[in-house]
């Protein structure tokens, strides 16, 4: 099958056109449909695309044929404005599998500067509530990509909650169908049928309803809608190995940020060919069965994280699934999200001791200790700090 043409953002706009949006959820989407790529191929063409946006060099070099796609595709996955000129030049200099290698080392060096930048993303996260002056609320904010596509797909499900809803609101008791009145929204009864922003406005009213009405535990996620992480297993086995970890959409997200989604989430495997063709896909499963979480649950009562406690979180493998750690109480605990964030992507560790007993560290391998340990006070402390 020929190779799609690699074609990147102008530099005269950093801003995409967005034509493949008039059908299709993603641009990948279309690539897949348009020219027969498999859909993770297509992810990984779209994202060299828009790195390339940045990278005149580079982009220059794949036009006139200097460098392969597969070197190219390489050096994208930690290529900068700042790194480009010396990058090219090991493109030049060697094969495919050497500029592989030279990446691979590359990352390695620059897993303190990926685990900086995650962190300022994670300071950086923002939400906005304020009234505005004519008495509407106006929301803005910055979420980290894997919160923003939970976000999205929970005001998705609320949309097409809301459709379904007034649908069925709007048939006659005894029929199977109602006709609407043309130019009748079926939303809301208004002579124009809402925009989509209004729409998303209607899903986070219902996002907002159900979660004060249901409380806020957050229970066991919905199969429909999910937040998608594409992984390649060996960057979960090893977060300095070459490979994929992107959302849905296309937005890369560290190796450390899937092994933690991946810790108590649902699983398929598949398995691709050298030209990233699917010859096989496994059956859909939890990485932690519900009976067994269940029973975690119970035993854990909540965060264990020293001086935690909230009474819900998610499952955490002590030793990643992917690096052959068993799916069984003894090898799993409960973390907050928050904590459970700070084990995966902030340098904390955990591990079970011998007695059972779980032994928290801070990134400077100190020991967290569950209650600190009380001071020494002197028998006379006012006098021990008195100074004449």
């Amino acid at each position: 099958m020929r190779r799609p043409r690699i074609c990147s953002t102008s530099s005269a706009s950093s801003t995409p056109r967005g034509g493949w949006g008039n059908r299709f959820r993603s641009c990948a989407a279309w690539l897949s449909w348009r020219i027969g790529l498999e859909p993770g191929a297509a992810r990984e063409h779209v994202r060299v695309a828009r790195t390339l946006g940045s990278l005149p060099r580079l982009r220059e070099a794949l036009a006139r044929g200097e460098l392969s796609y597969s070197k190219v595709r390489a050096l994208t996955r930690v290529a900068s404005p700042e790194t480009e000129e010396r990058l090219l030049a090991v493109g030049r200099a060697g094969t495919a599998e050497h500029v592989e290698m030279i990446v691979r080392g590359w990352r390695r060096m620059d897993s303190k500067a990926e685990a900086q930048e995650t962190t300022r993303r994670h300071r950086n996260r923002a939400l906005h509530v304020y009234p505005d002056g004519d008495g509407m609320v106006v929301i803005r904010g910055r979420l980290e990509p894997e919160v923003g596509s939970l976000v999205m797909q929970a005001l998705t499900a609320a949309r097409e909650a809301l459709y379904q809803r007034r649908q069925t609101k709007n048939v006659p008791a005894g029929t199977s169908s109602a006709p609407v009145p043309a130019g009748t929204s079926v939303v809301d009864g208004s002579p124009e049928a809402p925009t989509m922003e209004q729409q998303q406005a209607d899903a986070l009213a219902l996002v907002a309803e159900t979660a004060l009405h249901r409380g806020m535990d957050s229970g066991a996620p919905g199969e429909r809608y999910q937040v998608v992480v594409h992984v390649d297993a060996q960057v979960l086995a090893d977060a300095n190995a070459p490979g994929q970890s992107v959302l849905e959409g296309g937005a890369r997200v560290p190796a450390g940020t899937s092994e933690r989604l991946a810790c108590d989430a649902s699983r398929v495997v598949m398995r691709h060919d050298a030209d990233g063709r699917i010859t096989e896909v496994g059956a859909r499963t939890r990485t932690i069965p519900p009976a067994l979480r269940r029973a975690l649950q119970h035993r854990d009562k909540g965060c264990r994280f020293p001086g935690c406690g909230l009474p819900f979180g998610q499952g955490h493998h002590i030793r990643h699934w992917a690096q052959g750690g068993p799916t069984k109480l003894s090898n799993l605990a409960m973390l907050c999200r928050r904590h459970h964030r700070a084990v995966h992507e902030e340098g904390f560790q955990v591990e079970r001791q011998a007695d059972g007993e779980l032994c928290f560290r801070g990134p400077d391998g100190r020991i967290l200790p569950e209650v600190p340990v009380t001071p020494v006070v002197s028998a006379a402390p006012c006098k021990a700090h008195h100074r004449p």
